[in-house]
């Protein structure tokens, strides 16, 4: 039987006859009217006015927090919950991350902790330039408080939204709130270009200074002139073309996301000290990945063990992410809370979800956890 993925790329003749287009014409470096054109088509999709097409997510996190003024002796409030390169583009700007605890009810960061954690900022005359919230796992983080607070104390709030291109929050699409929205199309997400990322945002002025600081900050002259300092970001006209071809059918994408998590939790539910990623109160999650809990007080094994059991039937599966404040990188950080995080890492484990799974493969992967956590398979040592 072949090898069961967690969240591989679902590629379509669309990309194929436009990444050809792309070879045909001759535009294959960095920009061209594919990379235009995917910078509208997707701002569209996202309901913002302006796009810029990035090498990958990090370099849009990256610009994001270097278009607001983030360097050296800033703070920024990252979640501990997430993927590191979040917490790297901190770092990059030479700024300091200070991690902030998941909700149970989202695992995205917790409002209440970020509005604790900018007013003892205030009071002591050390307010951070940004906030970063994660739509973690395709889920939107709670953006009522996050945006009321941030907005009264005049804090950048930065979406990285690499989970959730095609997630909702009251109505609204993921990448559309605070002031910039970043996404990647690394190969395992929703949509891919192989390797890519998008920054969004209404405001024209703060996308075109991230071209500009994206195309190694070339001033207008006839020759290379540079009066900053850039980078190599952009993404590439060849990448845009297959991005264009999955855009077309992200709805698809995520449908297929959708139904492979309700598939899960029918076909799971009932076993002891099972649970899953809670769904928020008025969001429309993508299920990006379907995340099981296991209780070690009820389940007939541990996440690990599970996933070794998986790993044996040649299924790949994925411990939840480990928070950032558990990080040797990161040993030392200050942080707020964590327990949250920290029970999420130990009992999470993130399932075969994307949207290529086929209900055969899928139906393979529930009898696997099914006679591992009812306790007719032999868990490996």
């Amino acid at each position: 039987m072949a090898r069961i993925f967690l969240s591989p790329p679902d590629v379509g003749p669309d990309e194929r006859e436009l990444l050809l287009d792309a070879v045909d014409s001759n535009w294959v470096s960095p920009l061209g009217p594919h990379v235009d054109a995917f910078e509208r088509e997707l701002a569209a999709y996202v309901g913002v006015g302006h796009a810029a097409a990035l090498s990958s997510g990090t370099a849009a996190l990256h610009l994001a927090l270097l278009l607001h003024g983030v360097g050296p002796g800033d703070e920024v409030l990252v979640p501990t919950l997430t993927f590191i390169a979040t917490a790297s583009a901190v770092i990059y700007t030479g700024a300091t991350p200070v991690f902030v605890d998941a909700e149970p009810s989202t695992w995205c960061v917790d409002p209440a902790l970020v509005d604790t954690a900018l007013r003892r900022r205030v009071k002591a005359g050390r307010l951070p330039k940004a906030v970063i919230a994660v739509d973690l796992y395709g889920q939107c983080a709670d953006y009522d408080g996050l945006e009321a607070v941030c907005a009264e104390l005049g804090v950048a709030l930065i979406e990285d939204a690499a989970e959730a291109l095609g997630a909702r929050y009251h109505g609204r699409a993921a990448g559309s709130f605070g002031r910039l929205g970043v996404f990647s199309f690394n190969g395992n997400k929703i949509i891919t270009t192989s390797g890519g990322g998008m920054l969004v945002s209404d405001d024209r002025a703060l996308v075109e200074r991230a071209r500009f600081l994206a195309s190694q900050a070339r001033d207008p002259a006839p020759h290379y002139e540079h009066s900053t300092v850039g980078f190599n970001y952009r993404m590439s006209n060849l990448l845009a073309a297959v991005g264009r071809g999955q855009l077309r059918h992200l709805d698809e994408k995520v449908a297929r996301r959708r139904a492979i998590n309700r598939r899960y939790r029918a076909a799971l539910a009932d076993l002891p000290g099972v649970g899953f990623l809670p769904d928020a109160a008025g969001g429309e999650p993508t299920n990006w990945l379907t995340v099981i809990t296991l209780d070690p007080a009820s389940a007939a094994a541990t996440p690990e063990e599970l996933r070794l059991a998986l790993e044996a039937a040649d299924i790949e599966a994925r411990p939840a992410w480990k928070p950032m404040h558990l990080q040797p990188v990161f040993a030392g950080a200050e942080r707020l809370g964590g327990q949250v995080a920290e029970r999420i890492f130990a009992t999470g484990l993130c399932l075969p979800s994307g949207s290529s799974l086929t209900p055969d493969d899928q139906e393979r992967v529930i009898a696997t956890i099914r006679s591992v956590l009812a306790g007719s398979h032999q868990v490996p040592a």
